[in-house]
């Protein structure tokens, strides 16, 4: 692989990378945040659920903290992948 500033990052190779780059972190940020947001409120309500029903409503709680968790990992790794996208890995 050339280095950063070698000819093959001059004219439109350049500027597709650098478009590219800034649509993929700007895609990929975006993804962290909703992922985080529905992870961290799925974790909310999850503790709220079994705080409010103690262990009759446990299950319930972990199977909401659980998901708001998977929503977010998931989300990270999308968000991953398109940001490494965006430096053409």
């Amino acid at each position: 692989m050339a280095p950063i500033g070698s000819d093959n990052d001059k004219g439109a190779t350049g500027a597709a990378k650098f478009a590219t780059s800034t649509v993929g972190n700007t895609v990929g940020g975006l993804g962290r945040t909703v992922g985080g947001i529905v992870g961290a409120g799925g974790r909310g309500i999850g503790q709220t659920i079994t705080g409010a029903t103690g262990s009759a409503g446990k299950p319930v709680g972990d199977a909401i903290e659980s998901l708001g968790n998977g929503v977010e990992n998931g989300a990270h790794n999308v968000s991953k992948g398109v940001e490494d996208a965006g430096k053409w890995k």
